[in-house]
């Protein structure tokens, strides 16, 4: 269902605005405006776009959310009147969280989280302690990079409006404008940019311009599919002397190259 027309006459009223007000507000012919408050007819995706704009308000709530039932003044906006999607409970008031499966983080990664379709179509899970004023999403690992966690794991995390509310040394998940999703452990370094640790000390440190990053969710916790053995935890096992080892061979390397 989209709201669109009843939205249209909500955000007029709220604004005391007249018809003619509205259209002339948009550079809309005031019968083609009309149109679209009476449901006769959808906006284009430029008209849309215009629409947005001027009420500050992202398309994504414009087609589908009931604007007259949803508290907009508390919803995270983002840049271009986007969103996160509102936060939502369940009947028993408990926190609803998105699901980002490994087959749909690419998808995520490459713009899902500004798309509606995408993020309505994401299975949820019901967590009842997390902090029903915030929003939270649980997202995949991928390999061995920040053991204990490894490609059976999934973080649950907690969404950060503002780069400055990172705190250097805690671990996030970071969405990149080019395409990825990456869980590290942060830390600024004074230059707009912040430098991504791994754990597993066999991969390096790298680093990320804060206008290369579209999302940053600081973890909240986890979920695991397997049962840790005492080793994993270990940094004596065989596995991390072996790690460390590889790593310090390609830094010799790379200094004597």
């Amino acid at each position: 269902m989209l709201y669109i027309a009843d939205n249209l006459k909500w955000l007029r009223s709220k604004r005391n605005l007249s018809q003619q007000e509205a259209a002339d507000g948009m550079k809309l012919p005031l019968d083609r405006y009309k149109k679209y408050e009476y449901g006769k007819n959808t906006p284009p995706a430029e008209t849309l776009l215009i629409i947005s704009r001027y009420y500050h308000i992202s398309i994504d709530l414009l087609l589908t959310v009931d604007l007259r039932k949803t508290p907009i003044d508390n919803l995270l906006q983002l840049e271009d009147n986007r969103i996160v999607l509102p936060i939502t409970v369940n009947n028993e008031g408990q926190n609803l969280v998105e699901i980002i499966t490994h087959k749909a983080k690419a998808g995520y990664a490459a713009g899902g989280y500004a798309d509606f379709t995408f993020m309505s179509q994401l299975d949820h899970i019901s967590l009842p302690w997390l902090n029903k004023n915030e929003k939270y999403r649980t997202f995949p690992v991928d390999g061995d990079s920040m053991p204990p966690h490894n490609s059976k794991s999934y973080i649950i995390a907690k969404y950060v409006e503002k780069l400055g509310d990172v705190v250097d040394g805690k671990t996030y998940i970071v969405i990149t404008t080019n395409n990825e999703m990456v869980y590290k452990r942060l830390n600024k370094n004074g230059k707009n940019t912040f430098t991504l640790n791994s754990d597993n000390t066999f991969y390096k440190p790298y680093e990320v311009k804060f206008s290369e990053i579209a999302e940053i969710w600081e973890y909240a916790g986890s979920l695991e599919r397997e049962n840790f053995k005492p080793e994993h935890f270990s940094a004596d096992s065989l596995e991390g002397i072996i790690r460390k080892l590889q790593g310090d061979v390609m830094e010799i390397k790379e200094r004597m190259g």
